[in-house]
């Protein structure tokens, strides 16, 4: 028997009776065609950010948005859709276990293929109480009914996550044509109608400029979800439009005490590039394991004072994305920035936590240009991990060419020439910053001249994502 997800807010947030629910929809999307309508040989929508109050105050928005689908009726088939939760809170993104949801205008079926593609994401998990009468994704539904034909829906509710762990999901179901991202959210909540005007419209102007770090907790309720949306679509190169803001005070209640509304479509962009998806993932892991990934660290360079060798670790206890291959530098550095020590591994050959632990053993005990680490220095010390992406060869014609492809304070750079082979990580670029005295002292350390050049001189270009003990709550702890 088909499990239901049943309508929870029809007859309170939109009508319950079809043929009602269809009058005021086709009104709304009727209108919105009026000073809406796709224009010919714009670029296909892939994601909206739209509304979710009750009809009467938020539905014409959230038509000027939806009516933009009109040309893709056919050619959507899937739909991703995010919003916060308002009854019952959730640490993470909750996947619905029904079958379908319901609507009065029928059922959606819930797309299992996507389901398993993001389940054993640390940040996703099926959580059906939080789903149960969460209206921030049913009023959508009907929209998306009218405007689509047959899709499927992946509905995720969102609680506290960060935007990275959101925008990790986004990456992994994004697909093509045949998918539509909806992010849904109200705007600033119970200002006065000037006040709610003058932060709408800098929450616009944050949207419009993919700047999501200046969204605040007062002036989006679907917050997180936004920023998420807001970063992959910013690192795809998207273009966005503002459609529609208002609030309750223009719609159908006073203006002493308004909801704000916004409206905007998403379109163009391309797929993010390796780096760009590696930057996602990495950032992920490290705003969840960062504090893990350090204390392993700490613990392998006090075992190395006792014991001689790296720390030993169970990895079976640790989470999958540590226990995944991946490549690691650790730095080991005084508290004034002078460096006391630095190893790390150019390719992925053993779990990230093991890489991590062995190459902080090495930093503080075989790096051979400086002593091995006593125990009274660990109060003076700090760390940084900085976890590199695949190495992708720059292909280049001479010198000149090379400094021209160099991304300052972006690229990590490891160059060779026959036996001679040298890498700095980006951090470099904090003491280098002229892309030739970067390059010139790379070439010391491969063991060339500064103004050496050669028709068989390598290079390869990498980034990195790192986390610094001086970033955690009580860094001293480390070396307690």
């Amino acid at each position: 028997m088909a499990k239901i997800r049943a309508a929870a807010v029809a007859g309170a947030f939109y009508p319950d009776n079809p043929e009602a629910l269809r009058h005021d929809l086709t009104k709304f999307l009727n209108e919105a065609q009026h000073h809406h309508a796709p224009k010919e040989g714009a670029l296909p929508v892939k994601a909206l950010i739209v509304p979710h109050a009750g009809y009467v105050y938020s539905g014409p928005i959230a038509a000027s948005a939806y009516i933009k689908l009109l040309p893709l009726r056919k050619v959507i088939k899937r739909v991703i859709l995010l919003g916060p939760c308002h009854r019952v809170p959730v640490g993470g993104l909750a996947l619905c276990s029904a079958d379908y949801y319901q609507t009065p205008l029928g059922r959606i079926p819930i797309d299992r293929t996507l389901t398993r593609k993001i389940e054993k994401l640390p940040q996703v998990f099926t959580f059906d109480p939080t789903h149960v009468e969460e209206h921030s994704l049913e009023v959508h539904l009907p929209f998306l009914q009218m405007m689509l034909a047959d899709f499927t829906l992946l509905p995720l509710v969102v609680g506290q996550v960060s935007p990275q762990e959101v925008a990790e999901v986004l990456n992994q179901v994004w697909g093509g044509e045949e998918t539509l991202i909806v992010v849904s959210t109200d705007l600033s909540h119970y200002l006065d109608y000037q006040a709610c005007q003058e932060l709408d419209q800098k929450t616009c102007s944050a949207i419009e400029n993919f700047e999501p770090e200046k969204i605040g907790n007062e002036q989006a309720c679907g917050r997180i979800p936004l920023k998420g949306l807001l970063e992959s679509a910013h690192a795809r190169g998207m273009e966005i439009t503002t459609l529609d803001i208002r609030n309750s005070g223009d719609t159908a209640g006073s203006q002493d005490r308004v909801v704000g509304y916004g409206s905007w479509v998403l379109s163009g962009g391309s797929q993010p590039t390796p780096h760009e998806t590696f930057a996602y993932k990495t950032k992920a892991i490290l705003e969840r394991h960062g504090k893990t990934l350090m204390q392993i660290a700490a613990a392998s360079i006090k075992r190395g004072i006792t014991h001689h060798e790296p720390v030993k670790l169970d990895l079976s206890s640790f989470p999958d994305s540590l226990q995944d291959l991946g490549a690691s530098f650790v730095t080991i550095e005084k508290k004034n920035g002078d460096l006391r020590g630095c190893i790390g591994s150019l390719q992925p050959h053993v779990p990230l936590a093991k890489d991590i632990a062995d190459n902080a053993f090495k930093a503080g005990f075989e790096d051979p240009r400086f002593p091995q680490i006593a125990q009274d220095e660990l109060a003076g010390l700090t760390l940084h991990i900085s976890v590199l992406s695949p190495q992708f060869p720059i292909y280049i014609k001479d010198e000149a060419d090379l400094l021209a492809q160099l991304r300052p304070h972006v690229d990590g750079l490891i160059i060779q020439d026959g036996g001679h082979r040298a890498l700095f990580l980006p951090s470099v670029w904090e003491k280098l910053a002229d892309k030739r005295q970067f390059l010139t002292h790379l070439k010391l350390k491969a063991g060339l001249s500064a103004d050496h050049w050669s028709p068989s001189f390598k290079a390869w270009r990498f980034i990195t994502e790192g986390v610094h003990s001086e970033d955690l709550d009580d860094p001293e702890k480390l070396w307690q």
